[in-house]
C-alpha cells in the first residue's frame, strides 16, 4: 500500500456499518421532510417578514430542555462512534421537532458539513461554581469567580486567533458524503452567524454588581475594557473574512435571539459567491445586563461601541432578554437595524408602539407558562392574543418561544403551546 493511501485511510472517520445504516435511515426521513412543500411556503413567509412585507406572524421554538422530551425512544441514540452519535442526535432532534412542535420551521434538502474552525478565545476562561436542581439539565445556577477588578486587568483580554483545519474539514465532508450518498447532497458550511454579546462575557469575569457600579464609579475603566472586547471580536471577524470562512445566513439560520434570516436584501449587491463577507450577512448585539440602566448609559457603554461591529453587516438584530421599550430612540441610531427583541420584560404596549412597522418585532412569550405545576393552555392563548391585539396590520411579528429550561418532563406542554401559537398566528394572517 502506498504511503498516500495509508494516510488517506488513517484520516478517515471510522464508523460501523450499523452506525451508517442508522444515519442513512434518518437521512431518508430528513429527505422526505425537506421535500414537503410547506418548507417552501414557510421560507417565503419568513422572507416576507424580514423584508417588512409580512402576511402572518411567524412561529418558531428553540432552546428547549431536550433531556425532558424523549417519548417512545424518539431521541434515544443508537450509534456507537462519537462523531456518528453526535450527528444522529442532531438529526433526531430535527425530526422530533418536525413531528411535534414544528411551528414555521424549515428543513434543508441537504446536510451541512461544518468547516473545522477553531479560535484561541479571549484569554479568560469562565470560572464558576455551579448548582443544579436537575443533573440532566445544563441550565444551572452559577456563582462566578471575579477575574477583572482593576484597569490593568484589560491585559487579560487577548485578541483571538482563528485557524482552519482543512484536513479535518475534508475528513468530515468525506464521511458525510459516504453516509448520505444517494439520499441527500452535502454542503460545506462555514461560520453562518456570530452571537456577538461582549457584556455576557464581561459580567462573568467582572461580576454583575461590580460591573454595574463601575459604570458610575469607574466609567473610563468600563469604556476601555468594553472597547477591548469589541476590538477582539473585530479582530476575529477580520480573520474569518480573510480566511474565507463565512457562509450566508439569509436562510434558516437563527439570527440573534430570534428566528430565521430569510430576506431578499441579503447578500446584497456587493457579493462575491466565492467569498462571503460580513456585509453579506446579518449581525446582532445585545446588552442583557443593562436591563436597569438608563437609555443614555445603554448608548454610552454598549451601543455606541457596538456600532463598529454592527456597521460591518448588511442587516442587524438587536436585543435578547433586556427590556427595550424605553430605548428605541437609542436603537434607531443603528443604521442597518431590522429586528428588535421584545422579551416578556417589556411593557407590551410601549414596545409595540416604539417599534411600530419600522422594524420586525421579535416577540418572546414568557416560557414560565410551560414550567409550572400545571400547563394552562387557555392562559397561553390569552397571553399570545393580548400581545397580538396590541399590534396592527402594519406590524411585522415573529413569535419566538425560547429559554425553556423545563416542561416538568411533560413534552406535550410544548406540543400544545405550538398548536396554540399556530392557531393564533393564523387568526392574525392578513
Amino acid at each position: 500500500m502506498r504511503q498516500d493511501e495509508t494516510n488517506a485511510r488513517s484520516n478517515r472517520i471510522l464508523f460501523s456499518d450499523k452506525d451508517q445504516e442508522i444515519l442513512r435511515t434518518l437521512g431518508h426521513r430528513i429527505a422526505e421532510i425537506s421535500a414537503d412543500r410547506i418548507n417552501e411556503i414557510n421560507a417565503r413567509n419568513w422572507t416576507l417578514l424580514n423584508d417588512k412585507k409580512s402576511v402572518k406572524p411567524m412561529v418558531w421554538i428553540n432552546e428547549v430542555p431536550w433531556h425532558e422530551l424523549n417519548v417512545n425512544d424518539e431521541l434515544t441514540l443508537r450509534c456507537q462512534q462519537p462523531w456518528a452519535r453526535s450527528l444522529e442526535d442532531e438529526m433526531k432532534k430535527t425530526i422530533y421537532q418536525w413531528n411535534h412542535f414544528r411551528g414555521d420551521m424549515v428543513v434543508n434538502p441537504y446536510m451541512e458539513s461544518p468547516l473545522a474552525i477553531t479560535s484561541t478565545g479571549f484569554g479568560i476562561e469562565e470560572d464558576a461554581a455551579c448548582v443544579a436542581t436537575d443533573q440532566a439539565n445544563d441550565v444551572v445556577s452559577r456563582h462566578f469567580k471575579i477575574q477583572i477588578t482593576e484597569p490593568e486587568d484589560i491585559d487579560k483580554i487577548k485578541m483571538p486567533v482563528i485557524a482552519h483545519d482543512i484536513a479535518k474539514t475534508e475528513e468530515t465532508f468525506a464521511a458525510m458524503n459516504e453516509i448520505f450518498s444517494g439520499i441527500l447532497p452535502v454542503k460545506k458550511v462555514g461560520r453562518k452567524h456570530i452571537w456577538y454579546t461582549p457584556w455576557d462575557y464581561l459580567v462573568r469575569w467582572w461580576g454583575v454588581q461590580e460591573a454595574i457600579l463601575d459604570l458610575i464609579l469607574r466609567p473610563d475603566m468600563v469604556h476601555d475594557i468594553y472597547e477591548r472586547m469589541v476590538q477582539a471580536w473585530m479582530r476575529e471577524m477580520d480573520q474569518l473574512e480573510t480566511l474565507n470562512l463565512l457562509s450566508l445566513d439569509n436562510n434558516n439560520t437563527r439570527i440573534g435571539s430570534g428566528g430565521y434570516g430569510y430576506t431578499t436584501e441579503l447578500p446584497g449587491t456587493e457579493y462575491d459567491s466565492s467569498h462571503v463577507m460580513a456585509k453579506n450577512m446579518w449581525g446582532c448585539s445585545n446588552a442583557q445586563i443593562f436591563s436597569t440602566v438608563s437609555p443614555e448609559m445603554h448608548w454610552e457603554f454598549a451601543v455606541e461601541h457596538d456600532l463598529k461591529w454592527l456597521e460591518r453587516f448588511g442587516l442587524t438584530y438587536y436585543g435578547c432578554c433586556e427590556p427595550l421599550d424605553i430605548k428605541m430612540d437609542v436603537l434607531r441610531r443603528i443604521p442597518n437595524l431590522r429586528k428588535v427583541s421584545a422579551s416578556p420584560w417589556n411593557n407590551s404596549a410601549k414596545i409595540i408602539d416604539a417599534i411600530g412597522s419600522d422594524y420586525v418585532i421579535s416577540r418572546k412569550p414568557n416560557p414560565v407558562i410551560v414550567a409550572g405545576n400545571t400547563f394552562d393552555q387557555c392562559q397561553a392563548e390569552k397571553d399570545l392574543r393580548e400581545f397580538m391585539d396590541l399590534t396592527d396590520k402594519s406590524c411585522h411579528v415573529e413569535l419566538i418561544f425560547k429559554d425553556i429550561s423545563t416542561v416538568r418532563y411533560d413534552p406535550r406542554r410544548l406540543w400544545e403551546w405550538e398548536k396554540t401559537a399556530m392557531r393564533v398566528a393564523e387568526d392574525y394572517t392578513r
